[in-house]
């Protein structure tokens, strides 16, 4: 393995050193799964967490050519229920809620009353309610954020009781068809009950790597029944959070509190099509809506851009973004060597001015000059199987 990557676990088992520091380390119902596996496990999101297990390139590629299963129960798992939830809702993402069919499910943002990303997010419409996923770092704050904002007719489940499994790769369908029949049927966006030798499964086909592949929602207690299962097959290898880092950065898919924060927009993020409903856009009753429409309008004045860097070394979250006369204009937010291109890749937040596709900007790493060819992304095509063959 290249030392770039091994850059990787480093930076992931870093990046919440202080929240592990302030809070006891709980454990998840596959942990003593991870270590029997022989996973290297490592501090992250109030857990410890498997960020590699044969070697985080080697993972990365079995998940590119083959299925891996990665364990993310770290995530919030949330149910929503309750008269008048859609509208509810609707006050606090840009989403189109109440265009949202039975069992689709959709990207979404959690905003502050600026415009500012609080978190990104997934939910499906059930026949109950509305099933969320958020991210496991600020998952607490979004849970305490919902029940503040909503109406107290709204009801708030936090899923702690279920696990969140992922299967990832363009081999997972044919290892999760042998188990759970029909889900084959499924296409990107779209998710169902399944029955699973008398457990029930919430499973969609999505994902965070850019692969077809497929999220199961599982009671913990059957977590390990369900891995055991999965791995047996032979198309299928754990795989750590390393790989996923990687994954999730070919695939141009951002990560909260690194490429996504409050003082970032949806504009500003590159995630236009989260505002994407003529409704909600003239209806502009979303928090921060007036300046998210404005930029929406005229362009943000920064811009989350893809780069390639030349040479070897990759650059790092941090690393400044500078213009001609050196002064300091953007950052680096994620960064890494790219196993399928075989070459350092990034995110960055440019003035818009650098940020048309073919630019060369100047990264300032521990008083060295890198050079970045701004690209389009993702950098890796996505591979999802979507309705219609599209």
């Amino acid at each position: 393995m290249s030392e770039p990557v091994h850059d990787i676990a480093a930076e992931i088992a870093a990046r919440d050193d202080a929240e592990v520091e302030a809070a006891v380390i709980d454990l998840l119902p596959l942990d003593a799964w991870h270590r029997a596996h022989g996973a290297r496990m490592v501090p992250f999101a109030g857990y410890e967490m498997p960020v590699q297990y044969d070697g985080i390139m080697a993972e990365h590629l079995w998940t590119r050519e083959s299925a891996g299963l990665f364990d993310v129960s770290h995530m919030g798992q949330i149910f929503l229920s309750g008269e008048g939830l859609d509208e509810a809702l609707e006050t606090l993402i840009p989403a189109d809620v109440k265009g949202v069919k039975p069992n689709a499910q959709k990207y979404s943002l959690l905003l502050d009353e600026g415009g500012g990303i609080l978190d990104d997010l997934m939910f499906t419409r059930w026949d109950d309610g509305l099933y969320m996923v958020v991210n496991g770092a600020v998952k607490y704050e979004d849970i305490g954020h919902l029940r503040m904002e909503l109406p107290d007719d709204i009801t708030l489940n936090h899923m702690d009781d279920h696990a969140l499994l992922a299967l990832q790769g363009p081999k997972a369908v044919d290892a999760l068809a042998r188990l759970v029949p029909g889900v084959e049927a499924l296409v990107f966006m779209t998710g169902d009950h399944f029955d699973w030798n008398g457990t029930q499964l919430w499973i969609s086909r999505s994902g965070y790597t850019g692969e077809d592949g497929f999220e199961m929602s599982v009671p913990g207690e059957h977590a390990v029944l369900l891995a055991d299962a999965l791995v047996a097959e032979p198309e299928v290898k754990p795989i750590g959070l390393g790989a996923r880092d990687s994954l999730r950065l070919e695939a141009d898919l951002p990560l909260y509190g690194h490429d996504l924060d409050t003082e970032t927009t949806p504009i500003m993020a590159a995630l236009n099509f989260a505002v994407g409903s003529k409704r909600r856009r003239e209806e502009a009753n979303f928090p921060g809506a007036a300046r998210i429409l404005m930029e929406r309008e005229n362009g943000a004045i920064v811009r989350r851009v893809g780069l390639v860097i030349e040479g070897r070394q990759p650059v790092r979250e941090g690393a400044a973004v500078i213009d001609a006369d050196e002064t300091t204009v953007g950052r680096v937010t994620s960064g890494g060597f790219a196993p399928t291109l075989g070459a350092p890749i990034a995110m960055a937040y440019v003035p818009t001015a650098m940020a048309e596709v073919g630019t060369r900007v100047q990264i300032v790493q521990r008083g060295k000059i890198h050079t970045g060819i701004v690209t389009a992304m993702p950098f890796v095509p996505h591979r999802y199987v979507r309705a219609g063959g599209k």
